[in-house]
């Protein structure tokens, strides 16, 4: 199977769109082992990740927290807080120190209904980002649950 990674904002969106973004974001830090969200809870913000690396995970019925994928440097954390009903679909976990920009939801989800333009780059990027993470997701179960030797080939 082949691995395609997911679209950074960096290559997703055109300069403009980038600085414009970034004029509304944050610097924040989580040390190793802090929980940035719960599957379930508000979607509220969303980070690019500067350095160190997060894991996203989902709950499995009676089984540890399956790992869905690991970001690192300019990776979008979190894709819920642009489709309704804005709750988090996974977990994240900061597995080293990180530094990440902070955006705070509303704020862009707004910006994107203001300017139409920048709507129209940002909802195919984090639905691309939401493809990526979906198939990724698939692959993790079928991990976990499908009997050995029924890979898929779709």
């Amino acid at each position: 199977m082949i691995t395609v990674p997911a679209p950074t904002m960096l290559r997703a969106l055109p300069a403009e769109h980038r600085q414009r973004l970034m004029r509304v974001a944050r610097e924040v830090s989580f040390p190793q082992g802090a929980r940035l969200f719960e599957e379930g809870g508000r979607a509220d913000r969303f980070w690019i990740v500067r350095s160190g690396a997060v894991e996203l995970d989902m709950r499995v019925p009676g089984r540890r927290a399956a790992v869905v994928e690991t970001l690192r440097h300019n990776e979008l954390v979190g894709w819920s807080w642009l489709f309704g009903p804005h709750v988090w679909h996974l977990g994240a976990v900061a597995t080293t120190p990180v530094r990440a920009y902070e955006f705070d939801a509303t704020a862009v989800r707004l910006m994107c209904q203001d300017d139409p333009a920048l709507g129209n780059t940002v909802t195919p990027w984090v639905g691309d980002v939401l493809a990526h993470r979906l198939r990724s997701a698939r692959t993790c179960l079928l991990d976990l649950y499908a009997p050995s030797g029924a890979g898929g080939d779709d």
